[in-house]
């Protein structure tokens, strides 16, 4: 599926950021400046960034903060469930910054948000977009046994730009971690950015890989530098391009794919 960007409603981003204000709670939405907000409030759909705003990773391509993590807030998991009520959401993403600093690498703050959302919306389906938790599956184990409707961890790029622009990361490990919960017949997704510099061959390997893990859905999306410290943007892709793109990993047999210059990972959930 190919996907162009629609017109934003003012009056829809001003209700959700009231919202989250009101909570006290982070959203993707704004700490990574994604550029779908107010579509997807206005399809019932937002993105909850939990266990801080400040990531331990230094990745050179993200918006979110890099600076020392703050403590973990134990009624963040109620404040969400009551947020996406408060909202009326019929699609919650839950994500976070990624927590090297803690044991678990927050997977029991992940867990009992999943539950808190469950018990107060039950009509609301759950999608976690998970840290790595280093490859730890005891850590991935606590986040799939609290049940989650999508099982979500991003790729992002071709393992030749990890250390480059991912200098904690790694591919091979990100590639297990989704294995590990399509093991367990869990909905797995990933995204991954174009723009980077990569070539088409890098492209296709990495949709290959992600292919071989039996992912569910698939996004790609356009590179958008967020600012001018961070790593620039290589190459603009046309809509021909994305729709290309969309093609081939279609062809692999990945049966939900998204793609376009706005789409992001959470935008568009299945």
């Amino acid at each position: 599926m190919l996907i162009k960007k629609k017109r934003i409603s003012i009056s829809d981003i001003a209700t959700l950021k009231k919202e989250f204000a009101l909570k006290g709670l982070n959203t993707v939405c704004q700490s990574a400046k994604c550029p779908n907000i107010g579509e997807c409030f206005k399809n019932k759909r937002a993105t909850f960034l939990i266990l801080g705003k400040n990531c331990t990773r230094n990745c050179q391509f993200c918006a979110v903060e890099k600076q020392k993590p703050q403590s973990l807030d134990p009624v963040e998991p109620l404040k969400t469930a009551q947020a996406i009520k408060a909202l009326n959401l019929s699609y919650a993403v839950i994500t976070s910054v990624t927590r090297d600093d803690l044991q678990d690498g927050g997977a029991y703050h992940f867990a009992k948000t999943i539950s808190a959302v469950r018990k107060i919306c039950p009509y609301c389906k759950i999608e976690v977009l998970v840290p790595d938790f280093l490859g730890d599956v005891k850590n991935i184990d606590i986040v799939l046994k609290a049940k989650p409707d999508v099982f979500s961890h991003n790729l992002e790029m071709p393992k030749n730009f990890y250390s480059k622009l991912r200098t904690y990361s790694d591919y091979n490990r990100s590639l297990s971690v989704l294995q590990y919960a399509k093991s367990f017949n869990f909905k797995i997704k990933t995204g991954i950015m174009v723009g980077l510099g990569e070539s088409k061959k890098e492209i296709f390997e990495t949709v290959n890989d992600i292919k071989n893990l039996k992912t569910d859905v698939l996004t790609i999306g356009q590179y958008l530098s967020p600012s001018k410290k961070h790593y620039p943007v290589i190459k603009e892709y046309s809509d021909s391009e994305f729709e290309e793109l969309a093609d081939f990993a279609k062809t692999l047999g990945i049966k939900d794919v998204v793609a376009g210059r706005y789409v992001r990972s959470s935008y568009f959930p299945a």
